[in-house]
């Protein structure tokens, strides 16, 4: 029996993932077939199959939190922020890893896909919801370590505060899928402002003003 070179396998599922995530992107998982990415990806049918049983499952693939071509998976991206001795500026960088993937005109559109297909399929809901729930509790963790030493708003309750970190962070994909004039670059550093004035807690007036005079 031919033995397997794990790095060619890899690399050549990794080429599947690509491949797919462009045509679902591009026209959605239904009308996308199993022959349109075997003919995209230059392989027969046949040789797909020895990477991933069906079409279902490739889709399942591209969300699936496994490291890509890092290696570092966004779990243990998560968790290295969550043990920062600088929550503030470790939100910042879990900012930017969860917006990094709408700077790919790809991403956004098979986002919002994935949300449709999630609807009629339990498991990939399953799959979207871990990672939302993974998402959520790492934002939580540390909006409440930045309370606590004194770097956002006391405040805010750091679960619903985390809620409206993760929905602007949505917008991003939301408005880059459905309007072609915008531009989720040119807007993040305005995202990051918006965050930063929403959690941040308001200076203390050292000197408050006199009265006015009568």
């Amino acid at each position: 029996m031919r033995k397997i070179d794990p790095a060619k396998h890899r690399a050549r599922r990794q080429h599947i993932l690509h491949t797919a995530a462009q045509l679902f992107a591009a026209k959605g998982f239904e009308r996308t077939t199993t022959a349109e990415i075997c003919k995209a990806a230059g392989m027969s049918s046949g040789n797909l199959f020895h990477y991933f049983p069906n079409k279902r499952a490739i889709f399942h693939a591209i969300f699936e939190d496994d490291g890509g071509e890092e290696g570092e998976s966004k779990a243990e991206r998560l968790a290295r922020a969550q043990a920062s001795d600088d929550p503030w500026g470790a939100l910042l960088e879990v900012v930017d890893l969860l917006t990094v993937d709408a700077m790919d005109p790809v991403a956004p559109p098979l986002v919002m896909e994935a949300v449709v297909q999630a609807h009629r399929d339990p498991e990939l809901d399953a799959l979207l919801g871990r990672d939302s729930a993974q998402e959520h509790a790492a934002v939580t963790t540390l909006l409440t370590r930045a309370a606590a030493a004194g770097q956002i708003d006391a405040a805010l309750d750091p679960h619903d505060a985390a809620a409206w970190v993760l929905a602007l962070i949505g917008s991003l994909y939301t408005s880059a899928a459905t309007d072609p004039t915008f531009r989720p670059a040119e807007q993040l550093p305005v995202l990051r402002l918006i965050l930063q004035r929403f959690l941040q807690a308001p200076p203390r007036d050292v000197h408050p003003p006199h009265p006015p005079q009568v």
